[in-house]
């Protein structure tokens, strides 16, 4: 299985609250997030939301799906999201939040290895397609939070957090 990590920054003209909100309420991303085809809670997890599980189908604009799981590992409050991934992707999230001039900095780190075999096989020639994919998905969903929140959003695939 190949690994890959990828590095997603958006820069929002928003404060973090709303932001915050908008990302830990990941179940409604279907609702704005293109791409985003299904998000179905399997385990409700505690009430701070660890061990919350759900069940995600993704598609870009190449011609396959995604689906897996994710389970909440890890929550800091305005801060941090860690989830765990099983299925056809598989490894770990890391979203992270902070703010920089008024603005607010949002950091996703995914480290995952995909489990369909024709994806695995085919990677030494289409490594560079399986980014550009990603990162339309991500762009995606700057693009649709923006239009939702009524804000501009920058992105980049540098750390900055």
């Amino acid at each position: 299985m190949a690994l890959f990590h990828f590095v997603t920054v958006w820069r929002i003209e928003s404060p973090l609250d709303p932001v915050w909100d908008a990302i830990y309420h990941f179940d409604d991303w279907p609702k704005w997030w293109k791409g985003v085809l299904r998000m179905d809670v399997v385990a409700p997890g505690d009430a701070n939301r660890i061990g919350r599980r759900t069940r995600q189908v993704w598609k870009s604009k190449l011609p396959y799906k995604l689906v897996f799981e994710t389970t909440v590992s890890r929550i800091v409050p305005m801060s941090l999201i860690e989830v765990q991934s099983a299925g056809e992707l598989e490894g770990t999230g890391l979203m992270r939040f902070g703010t920089k001039s008024g603005d607010t900095i949002f950091q996703v780190d995914w480290t995952v290895r995909t489990n369909k075999l024709w994806m695995t096989l085919l990677t030494p020639l289409l490594r560079p397609a399986y980014a550009w994919n990603h990162n339309t998905i991500m762009n995606w969903g700057a693009e649709c939070l923006a239009k939702k929140m009524g804000v501009k959003i920058s992105t980049s695939t540098q750390p900055a957090l």
